[in-house]
């Protein structure tokens, strides 16, 4: 049994999901996001567990009948990590399964082969810096923080500014999903900034039609909005005193 820091008692049941076992997919192709949940989404609808714990971004737009995001524990940092081989300035060769991060680094490096390099990170790291399969990656810089990587031997972490390398709705937060009877009784694990910004996110990719297939990235932090989708570019703007749908609505304009 876990104890929280609120004073819960918990017990831990660790899963393994469709995504974390098919390590050879292209996750874009095979339907992306939902496999990495529908495991811990069937534990809840059978009753076996009471609450899922999800990395925000991986979240599909809409959960099974029957089930709610109801809380969004505090965010850590959304930003994205450009992971290259000491010594390497222009990778012939970059590992990314995404649209998003591919579709924002071609201008950086346009001559770059791109590759997939599944397994976990430590796993693709590995594959980088000692086995040769590429030259750098891109990694989300909440997940090394998680996983209390901050550096490599031999490869070097650069940290991207979310207007440059616009990060996945939900990047760095963590989602909490109930069965819907029971949201009210979760919310209280929610952090209210990290609600609002995630909440917004996710509408943004929500009104695009989003899922990981499509290039396309948002993110709300320090009371502004930065928005890419690979057809129409970049649109960055402050939100401090905008409604939700006025936000939603500006980024509708901005993308026809």
């Amino acid at each position: 049994m876990l104890e929280s820091e609120m004073g819960y008692q918990s017990e831990l049941v660790p899963m393994s999901t469709t995504g974390d076992r098919q390590t050879q997919w292209n996750l874009s192709q095979k339907g992306g996001k939902g496999l990495f949940t529908k495991e811990l989404e069937d534990a809840l609808l059978h009753g076996d567990v009471d609450l899922a714990v999800h990395s925000a971004k991986d979240m599909p737009t809409e959960c099974p009948p029957g089930l709610s995001l109801s809380a969004f524990a505090e965010r850590e940092d959304p930003r994205d990590v450009l992971v290259l081989k000491k010594g390497i300035q222009n990778p012939k060769v970059m590992a990314t399964g995404s649209p998003r991060r591919q579709a924002q680094l071609k201008t950086r490096f346009p001559k770059s082969q791109w590759i997939q390099l599944r397994g976990n990170v430590e796993t693709r790291l590995r594959k980088i810096a000692e086995q040769h399969e590429a030259e750098g990656t891109i990694l989300a810089s909440a997940g090394l923080a998680r996983l209390g990587l901050t550096n490599f031997p031999g490869l070097k972490f650069m940290y991207l500014p979310v207007s440059e390398m616009v990060p996945a709705a939900g990047q760095g937060a963590i989602a909490i999903q109930t069965r819907s009877s029971e949201k009210d009784e979760y919310t209280i694990l929610g952090n209210p900034k990290t609600q609002r910004e995630v909440g917004i996110e996710r509408k943004v990719l929500e009104s695009q039609g989003g899922g990981c297939q499509i290039a396309l990235g948002v993110c709300m932090n320090e009371d502004s909005i930065h928005f890419f989708e690979e057809k129409t570019g970049y649109l960055s703007f402050s939100c401090s005193e905008m409604s939700e749908s006025e936000i939603l609505n500006k980024i509708k304009d901005f993308d026809k």
